[in-house]
């Protein structure tokens, strides 16, 4: 027999996402990332932040891709202490809005209807 507290349970608790609002005012849920083992991905965008304020919004692409990119993003590692993974679109234009809008973005304690 199987002692109870010997159970493993395989299922994961849900990834608790943090809200944070644009500068264009749209709500983002964003999902947070282990700093201490953060790593880009081809498919994802990704916003550093210092406290409340992000540091860098990018995806690897920018980082291959685009020199002054590249330089924030080094610095932003330095100085960052937290990573979310941002949900977006996958085409250019959507992408580009979205980091635009996440790079002057705030975060979100309550959501509160007014």
């Amino acid at each position: 027999m199987m002692i109870l507290a010997e159970r493993r349970f395989t299922g994961q608790a849900p990834i608790r996402q943090v809200n944070w609002r644009g500068r264009s005012g749209r709500f983002y849920a964003l999902t947070p990332e282990r700093l201490d083992s953060f790593a880009l991905t081809t498919a994802g965008l990704y916003m550093l932040a210092r406290g409340g304020v992000p540091v860098w919004v990018g995806s690897a692409h920018d980082v291959i891709n685009d020199a002054p990119s590249r330089a924030r993003f080094r610095l932003a590692l330095e100085a960052a202490d937290r990573a979310f993974l941002v949900d977006a679109e996958a085409d250019e234009l959507s992408r580009m809005t979205t980091v635009w809008d996440l790079e002057g973005a705030e975060p979100v304690s309550g959501l509160s209807a007014a």
